[in-house]
């Protein structure tokens, strides 16, 4: 997330009330997470294994909480709480605004577009050209939306990220300021939920086809021209690449890249990045030859045992 304007390191060290390392006019464009920072970005980090990664990474302002050397051409923000100043700043730069109406005067609709009765369109939504948008559809501040799309019934576009903090009195949310992006010839089936990032887009590419009852994560990426099937759950940070098929039911956990053309078959857990132009399947998923021997050395194991039973006796 940028910021309307520059800010200085000095400004946001008062907003959150910490100290500061580095020039008071370091220059402060946005804040990010560790996966999409750009220099003049803040990111935080509250864990020591990963301030090397905080430290080391694209972003020019660190919020830790531990006083450290600070890079050269980076300046620091020492908070004993990082979470909870992200938090702040998220709420500072970009506060929830209340809906007053049904479709906000402060959305763009385009030509051709028709969207149907009971349907909510947040502040600042941008729907381009030719879009259907059936009933009971909540569509999220921010969220861009482009040409030739249809969204059926009951869908989400813009939720918060499930992303949450474990503290003694409960669990406590990072408030997302992010975007969900979709672009054109999409088409997005009945009840389906798409988060939109934390403090950058969850982006669904051309031409893409999703069935009813997805859920796709915060930050997720999907890439031009999939197919994903009835009650898929993808999570957060997950990158999909163009023309990939996933059938009905797969899980696929975060952070991982699953390549072009893969092919996931119906009930598959994906736990790790998969290789693309490959068809995969199973829990944990896995190629379809590696599968199959695994399958046929386990159906072995009752004639091993009949076997080592029968020399036992001997």
């Amino acid at each position: 997330m940028k910021f309307p304007k520059q800010e200085s390191l000095k400004n946001i060290a008062q907003l959150i009330n910490c100290e500061f390392v580095g020039d008071s006019d370091f220059p402060v464009l946005g804040m990010n997470e560790i996966h999409v920072v750009e220099p003049g970005d803040i990111v935080f980090v509250d864990h020591p294994k990963y301030y090397d990664k905080a430290l080391q990474s694209a972003a020019t302002i660190i919020l830790i909480n531990k006083k450290v050397d600070c890079p050269e051409g980076k300046a620091l923000l020492i908070s004993d709480d990082p979470f909870r100043d992200f938090n702040k700043l998220s709420n500072h730069f970009k506060p929830f605004q209340k809906a007053n109406t049904s479709i906000s005067d402060a959305a763009e609709i385009g030509e051709d577009t028709i969207v149907q009765p009971n349907t909510f369109i947040g502040h600042n939504v941008k729907i381009g050209k030719n879009c259907i948008i059936h009933s009971n559809v909540s569509i999220y501040d921010d969220t861009v939306i482009g040409d030739n799309v249809t969204i059926h019934a009951g869908t989400i576009l813009g939720a918060n990220a499930f992303y949450y903090k474990n503290r003694p009195e409960g669990f406590d949310r990072l408030l997302s300021c992010g975007r969900v992006v979709i672009e054109d010839n999409v088409d997005i089936g009945a009840s389906c939920t798409i988060d939109k990032g934390v403090t950058g887009d969850t982006t669904i590419k051309k031409g893409t086809k999703i069935d009813n009852l997805v859920q796709i994560g915060h930050d997720t990426i999907i890439g031009e021209k999939c197919l994903i099937a009835s009650q898929v759950g993808v999570a957060g940070c997950v990158v999909v690449e163009d023309e990939v098929t996933i059938w009905g039911q797969v899980g696929i956990t975060s952070g991982i890249t699953i390549g072009k053309k893969a092919v996931i078959s119906a009930k598959s857990g994906v736990s790790k990045s998969l290789e693309g132009g490959k068809g995969y399947f199973g829990i944990p998923a896995d190629d379809f030859r590696s599968k199959y021997k695994e399958i046929a050395s386990i159906r072995k194991i009752p004639e091993i045992l009949e076997t080592l039973k029968k020399q036992g006796k001997k």
